[in-house]
């Protein structure tokens, strides 16, 4: 009813204001018609208008007079026009001169025309609803212009919008008074039927009935008089009421005399057990009216004998839902296939099961693909329960299962076994008779196993055992061990997977690593590296000896974890051989690792890999290059991003070295600053990564104070006990990040076993070098390398005096081998090749690299330094072997083949 009073309303208030609209536009559209007949023919009849028109300009002198005739008499436009309807005058400069838009014929012709047309714009709105044109007369008669005034349609609109809040406000005052009629309408119909109509009425009487004799429930309603006044069907069942009880005193429905005293006390009652006949029934009692009333009582009955078996099942139900979410959050708390095992037993025992056994495949715990093949053989993965009451297989022994064992039988048919009365199992007692008895001597009765399945794929069994104690298992017993067994399987199976996939990337990772100190002279060398449990990353180290009895240290970090991080370790790793191979200086070294890192990232940018390639995306990595050069002391170090080393002085004393942070690798055009640090002979120089300082737990800072109180006092500790005491003090987390550290104590050489002495850029003066050489090998002990190492010496010094520019130096060092160097300022290389028959030169070469056991040319800030290494063992020439003399001879051989 409201809704309709609104749309009455709503449609009256839009009719007035159609019809108010309609009439205001035809009078507005009559009184622009006059206004506008009247300001053309003011203007038009103006002094000097014709006379305007026929003068060279009008438009200066017409257009101030008709912008001011136009404000005067309140029109949008006055516009004089000659003839042709060209436009003298126009409230916009633009618009003049151009044509006039409307029907000039009449007014050429001395009438006045009224119009509705459109034009250019205006200062009042867009086009013009009414314009009035009149011609313009002179002295003689004679139409000699036009005039037109116009208003536009928005001028004249104004006129019916005061009238409209009036017939607003009546609409809503209407509104108001309907809503305020219907609301003390429904008020009074609402307190009289309840808010119901009368079909609703009817409808809620019939569910009422149906519902109250439908429900399993007695319900009872006495009057304040103790009349029975209603009973529904289950009531009268529960309680054997004759039919005409309805309407009889309670006292005379035949009750069991318990029930009538209740119903006949004003008391309630809560959830009251009575004896009804045979059955056992649960009323309770509440008034009609609770607050307050004429009296009465409702009087519910409910069978428990009946909710009694029902709530047992129930709580059945409820135990192994609880025991099944338990089994959801508790199982596979970890990627370890033994502990997944222990606490699928730890689960089902003592809550499902007395003892729990959870046998898998061997290759399962190692992280193997199982197969058939291995199914009789079983090591035992967990035990749950109490192990004391029966003898059991301990965890770890290999269990062969016998064909008939119930295991087996599990396996093969892939579907669990009951076994209600384990002394009725021939195939269980047969795996073992002997322990079989002492089990059921133990009390064992009832046993349910399981395969443990994931992808179709068997990885072993799990076997539940039952104690006289308990009731012997049952067959929804199997069905809820299987669920378990599943959903411990797909724990497991993720468990197996990641113990494969881990140990295939720690076994790439450890195979990029080196796997034994190199021989060198420099440095007393001692490592550690521990791989994260979830997931190997991309740490690695490396002592890679370098020319002169120098040695290089590299310890780097690549972002990420899993195979691909490894996989660009190893790739960073060999470039960095490569580099040091060519003996760049330490900064360029971490420059051409850095491109090496940018056009890695360019290329997985590119798409080739593959879409769910691990740790796709090599987003940098960090890395410490330093070279340790044992004849000076002074180690040369750069860090890209890398935590800053740690230097421990032979007295034990901590400092770290200072060396300049550089920006990590991957990002690409920025430098890299290097220092050089004196390292006294026995100090300690230690490497590692940021899993060895920082976790979540802690910041970088704590870990690095930790660190340094560790190393405290090391300064008579060899590298190996370093090493231990560190990882001992700092108790890393290896399930973090990856830990690598590398700690090196220097050796200086000394000065008894280094010669070295300048040359004058004179062949004349090969023999003093030879001499000198010869001199000092003998000091050595050396005599017997004396002849090849004069003979390379002789080649080297010759081609530096030859080809190079001073200052010519030459260096000889005894250490592990005879290291020869030659020096000079130029920074041309020699090259190795084969000489023709015709060439005077081009032997020396060969016959250093003939001789020696390594050669090769290195940079300095000042030049080159070509060097050759011979082989000594225990301090003697080593048996290197002399290259065959009639090979040699053929170098030298002036006939042709």
């Amino acid at each position: 009813m409201f809704l309709l009073q609104v749309v009455v309303v709503v449609l009256l208030v839009l009719g007035a204001v159609a019809a108010m609209v309609l009439q205001a536009a035809g009078d507005a559209l009559q009184q622009g018609r006059r206004e506008s007949v009247v300001a053309a023919q003011t203007f038009a009849s103006s002094p000097g208008v014709a006379d305007a028109l026929r003068s060279p300009d009008p438009t200066a002198v017409l257009q101030p007079r008709a912008e001011e005739a136009r404000k005067r008499a309140g029109v949008d436009f006055v516009v004089a026009m000659n003839p042709a309807g060209i436009r003298y005058t126009y409230p916009y400069q633009r618009e003049i001169g151009k044509k006039f838009v409307g029907n000039i014929g009449p007014a050429l012709r001395g009438r006045t025309v009224v119009e509705q047309a459109g034009g250019p714009p205006l200062p009042a709105g867009q086009g013009t609803a009414v314009q009035a044109t009149v011609p313009v007369y002179d002295a003689h008669g004679k139409v000699v212009g036009l005039v037109s005034a116009g208003i536009t349609v928005r001028n004249v609109a104004q006129l019916w919008m005061p009238q409209l809040p009036i017939i607003l406000g009546c609409g809503a005052a209407a509104l108001v008074l309907a809503t305020v009629g219907t609301r003390l309408v429904s008020r009074r119909l609402r307190r009289q039927t309840r808010g119901l109509a009368p079909t609703e009425l009817a409808q809620l009487y019939e569910h009422h009935e149906a519902v109250l004799h439908a429900v399993r429930e007695g319900v009872l309603i006495i009057d304040p008089e103790g009349r029975l006044l209603l009973a529904n069907d289950e009531a009268a069942r529960l309680l054997a009421l004759p039919p005409d009880a309805v309407g009889r005193p309670v006292a005379e429905a035949g009750l069991p005399e318990p029930v009538l005293r209740l119903l006949e006390s004003p008391e309630p009652a809560s959830d009251e057990v009575h004896l009804a006949g045979d059955r056992l029934l649960m009323v309770n009692k509440r008034p009609t009216y609770p607050r307050g009333g004429p009296g009465g009582s409702v009087v519910t009955l409910r069978d428990s004998t009946e909710l009694a078996a029902v709530s047992g099942r129930a709580d059945v139900a409820r135990e192994r839902l609880k025991l099944l979410y338990e089994a959801g959050t508790g199982i596979g708390t970890t990627l370890d296939v033994g502990r997944t095992a222990q606490e699928l037993a730890d689960v089902a025992a003592p809550r499902f099961a007395d003892l729990v056994t959870v046998d898998l495949l061997d290759a399962v715990l190692r992280g193997w693909e199982p197969t058939a093949e291995g199914w009789r053989h079983l090591r035992r993965a967990a035990i749950g329960g109490e192990q004391g009451i029966v003898p059991t297989y301990p965890v770890g022994e290999v269990i062969t299962f016998d064909p008939d064992a119930p295991q087996m039988r599990t396996l093969r048919e892939a579907r669990g076994v009951l076994e209600r009365d384990l002394r009725e199992a021939p195939g269980w007692r047969k795996q073992d008779p002997e322990r079989a008895r002492g089990a059921l001597a133990g009390g064992l009765r009832s046993l349910v196993t399981v395969p443990l399945r994931a992808r179709h794929v068997p990885l072993g069994v799990a076997s539940f055992y039952r104690t006289a104690d308990s009731p012997p298992f049952e067959p929804e017993d199997l069905a809820l061990a299987e669920e378990l067994a599943a959903r411990a399987a797909v724990a497991l199976d993720n468990a197996r997977r990641f113990t494969r996939e881990h140990a295939m990337a720690v076994t790439l990772q450890r195979s990029l690593l080196p796997r034994g100190q190199p021989e060198q002279d420099a440095l007393e060398v001692a490592w550690r590296y521990l791989p994260a449990e979830a997931g190997v990353g991309g740490d690695w180290f490396d002592v890679i000896p370098l020319p002169g009895a120098r040695v290089a240290l590299v310890m780097g970090d690549v972002v990420g974890h899993g195979l691909h991080a490894a996989a660009t370790m190893g790739r960073l790793r060999t470039a960095v051989h490569n580099f040091s191979t060519l003996d760049l200086p330490v900064d360029e070294v971490l420059g051409n690792l850095d491109d090496l890192v940018v056009r890695m990232d360019n290329e997985e940018d590119t798409g080739d890999a593959a879409a769910d390639h691990e740790g796709v995306g090599v987003t940098g990595a960090t890395c410490l290059y330093a070279v340790y050069d044992p004849v000076t002391g002074v180690c040369t170090m750069a860090r890209a991003g890398h935590p800053e080393p740690v230097v421990v002085s032979p007295d034990g004393t901590v400092s770290c070295p200072g060396v300049p942070a550089s920006a990590p690798l991957g990002l690409g055009g920025y430098p890299f600053e290097t220092a050089d640090v004196p390292l006294p002979e026995g100090s300690q120089l230690v490497l590692y990564t940021d899993g060895l300082v920082e976790n979540r737990a802690r910041g970088i800072d704590f870990g690095m104070k930790r660190l340094r109180r560790a190393l405290e006092g090391s300064g008579d500790r060899t590298p190996e006990q370093t090493c231990q005491a560190v990882i001992d003090a700092l108790e890393p987390s290896p399930s973090l990040d990856d830990i690598a550290l590398l700690a090196a104590r220097t050796r200086v050489f000394p000065p008894s076993r280094v010669a070295e002495w300048t040359v004058p850029p004179d062949p004349a003066l090969v023999p003093t070098v030879r001499a000198h050489c010869r001199r000092t090998l003998r000091e050595w002990g050396l005599e017997e390398s004396g002849f090849t190492t004069e003979l390379i010496l002789s080649e080297l010094v010759t081609n530096a005096i030859r080809y190079g520019s001073p200052p010519i130096g030459v260096r000889l060092l005894r250490g592990r081998c005879l290291i020869c160097e030659v020096s000079d300022g130029s920074g041309t290389s020699p090259r190795l090749r084969r000489a023709a028959n015709t060439d005077e030169g081009g032997r020396g070469l060969f016959l250093v690299a003939q001789f020696a056991q390594r050669w090769g040319t290195r940079y300095t800030p000042r030049g080159k330094v070509i060097w050759a290494e011979q082989a000594l063992q225990d301090g003697a020439p080593g048996g290197q072997g002399t290259p065959p003399v009639d090979f040699l001879l053929e170098q030298f051989d002036d006939l042709g083949p």
